[in-house]
């Protein structure tokens, strides 16, 4: 079969084909100045150069840093003391080594350069280093030495192709039921049974890059190559991916290279004095909105430096893949703030910022490369066309992007409306409403719609109720309808996603509490940085029948692949509140409407025997099984065939066609 660009396939595109074709050919001209005619990923070993290593000759120290004129490595091998013996040496192109005897430098060791420039100097961390710690004490973050007698190795080889990642995004430090910073040990043990149990096939774990303030959610990055020491070692670590993996569940990690800290001390900014280093000089260098350092995307040096970035991480963590974030960012010259992206002109006005896209492009190539199982998945909310088409298509790459969209209007449609107010041809338009040759990821809420300042969509529905009435005990037509949503939203939003679903850790069962982490305005409180897992096991509960829905939904997509197939509308009744389409085998009957229930809705459908395979009016699930789990069989009606079915007001169902 041909291949065809993205401009052949929507003829929207076709006036912009040039910059289309252009932006093509930038990123397979740079590869080829990279690799030649060979694999990008066999050129891509910054990490092997510059990260602290042992050869025959001992431990290998080396930096970039061309605006340095001395550097120094100081440690606890040295008394943290500058002298001579531990001074690196110029070898041109801006890079220092020092080479220090194996019985000098021992696992667990601290470490740092002190480092001068014109008319001044300082102490920096390397920038590609592989292990920072904290001290618990004066707070400062220090390069460690790691190399363990026993390093972990993988034993559960990972090569299955997740082609509909239904993904459970998590985050390590606020997964325990204690008011603590978590660890990758008490994840695998407490937290990861849990998401096997649901049926989750990808597990999206965010704030693995070291940062230096816990409550910036991992997005403000300080050591791109280091795992946060704060959730615990590379080898407990390793051990998380290995057990996720043998349980059949591909993990893939939020990486940002959209921007970074703008901390001198514990980052790259400023590292040898120049504030361009890796970053772009002046205002442009400066995020306006994260008040973080922006990348110079078009320097060979970022270039290797976040390219390696991805190789090593895959490599050294045996990771499935990654969710870009704060792609947006990236892909404008203004960051896409302030702005709305209303007709495709908007996507090729000259404030793009191609060598940003040029490197979204090598990101892509070499990730594939790596692994031909590896997926990527981009964060945009601008839509900006071939985001996600294959680079053999003039697209940049990625095989997945999130559709923002669907959380927003569920945000709208809750906020501003009582459900008797929606409008089911707005819902079915805009949770459909995705470019046809793109792969799209759908969510009804994530972690930004679970922070401070937001509300988790049961929060919205039952507000203050959820503190004094989730008690099965206690009857409250309020809960009953924000339960009943709460199922629906979640159903009709997977159902109708193009090809994966995400959903944050503990919003599955309605999570009570925003998440707020520790910081000066709440006296430093890990009481919202937490999960309440109790919640969804106590039977006096009813987050637990939220969890039991959760777990039936996706069984029911990961066990049958319904996301594979396209979806059919069948009908889309304003008056009544009900939407109904099918999916492969499967139809999907949803009736938004508040008070009345409908007997006999008849409707065309495919002939045969349809079998109920979800109901979420079930009592397992919260509701209270006003329907029975009977096959319905068509009716023929002048050479087409018609169903009947009993409709229960806020319920959805699921049957398959045998």
């Amino acid at each position: 079969m041909k291949t065809k660009a993205i401009f052949q396939t929507d003829p929207y595109l076709d006036p912009y084909k040039v910059q289309i074709v252009n932006r093509s050919e930038r990123i397979l001209q740079r590869k080829f100045e990279i690799a030649g005619e060979g694999r990008l990923s066999d050129h891509i070993n910054n990490h092997l150069y510059y990260m602290l290593h042992q050869d025959d000759r001992g431990w290998i120290f080396r930096e970039w840093a061309p605006n340095a004129t001395r550097i120094f490595l100081i440690g606890d091998f040295n008394n943290w003391k500058k002298s001579s013996e531990y001074e690196l040496s110029p070898v041109g192109g801006g890079n220092w080594e020092l080479i220090v005897p194996k019985e000098i430098v021992h696992h667990g060791d601290l470490y740092k350069w002190s480092m001068e420039w014109p008319g001044g100097g300082g102490e920096r961390i390397p920038a590609y280093a592989g292990r920072c710690v904290q001290d618990p004490d004066t707070k400062v973050f220090s390069a460690q030495v790691w190399d363990p007698e026993i390093k972990y190795e993988f034993k559960y080889p990972f090569s299955k192709k997740i082609e509909t990642p239904l993904i459970y995004e998590a985050h390590i430090g606020m997964s325990s039921e204690q008011p603590k910073v978590s660890t990758f040990n008490e994840f695998r043990e407490n937290v990861l049974p849990r998401i096997v149990d649901l049926g989750y096939n990808t597990l999206q774990l965010m704030a693995l890059q070291e940062h230096p303030y816990y409550g910036s959610f991992g997005y403000q990055v300080s050591n791109f190559f280091a795992l946060s020491s704060r959730f615990g070692t590379p080898e407990e670590f390793k051990l998380l991916v290995d057990e996720a993996h043998k349980n059949g569940i591909a993990v893939v990690m939020d990486i940002v290279h959209s921007h970074a800290v703008s901390n001198d001390a514990e980052g790259l900014s400023h590292f040898d004095g120049s504030s361009y280093i890796y970053f772009h000089e002046g205002a442009r260098g400066e995020h306006p909105a994260w008040h973080s350092r922006c990348f110079d995307y078009g320097k060979s040096e970022t270039q290797y430096f976040l390219l390696s970035n991805c190789k090593f991480w895959m490599e050294e963590y045996n990771l499935d893949g990654f969710r870009f974030d704060g792609v947006t960012s990236m892909l404008y010259f203004d960051h896409g703030l302030e702005r709305d992206f209303v007709g495709y002109e908007d996507y090729f006005d000259g404030n793009q910022d191609e060598d940003a896209i040029t490197y979204l492009g090598l990101a892509n190539c070499l990730i594939k490369e790596m692994k031909s199982n590896a997926f990527t998945i981009a964060e945009d909310m601008s839509g900006m066309p071939g985001l996600a088409a294959p680079l053999k298509n003039c697209g940049i790459g990625f095989d997945f992007r999130m559709s923002m969209g669907v959380a927003d209007h569920w945000i709208k449609w809750i906020k501003t409306l009582d459900d008797r107010q929606w409008s089911m041809g707005e819902i079915y338009y805009q949770l459909t409403n995705k470019r046809s040759d793109e792969r799209t990821i759908s969510y009804a809420e994530c972690h930004d719609q679970a922070l401070v300042g937001d509300k988790t969509i049961l929060f919205r529905l039952l507000d203050k109720k959820m503190y004094t009435a989730m008690s099965n005990d206690v009857q409250d037509l309020s809960v009953d309808r924000g339960i009943a949503l709460h199922k629906m939203i979640r159903l009709i939003t997977i159902a109708t996603s193009g090809d994966g679903y995400l959903n944050f850790m503990g919003n599955e069962f309605g999570h009570p509490e925003w998440i707020d982490f520790p910081r000066e305005g709440n006296d430093w409180s890990y009481f919202y940085a937490r999960r309440q897992w109790s919640l969804a096991d106590a039977d006096y509960l009813r987050y637990k029948s939220l969890n039991n829905f959760d777990r039936a939904m996706i069984h029911l997509f990961v066990q049958h692949s319904i996301l594979n197939a396209p979806i059919v509308p069948v009908r889309v009744d304003e008056q009544k509140q009900i939407i109904i389409f099918e999916r492969g085998d499967y139809l999907f009957v949803f009736s938004f409407n508040p008070d009345v229930s409908f007997p006999d809705y008849e409707f065309k459908v495919e002939a045969g025997k349809w079998v109920p395979v979800l109901d979420s009016d079930l009592k397992e699930f919260g509701g209270f099984e006003r329907n029975e789990a009977e096959p319905h069989f068509t009716i023929d009606r002048e050479g087409k065939a018609f169903i009947s079915l009993y409709l229960p007001c806020r319920t959805a169902m699921v049957l398959r066609r045998e």
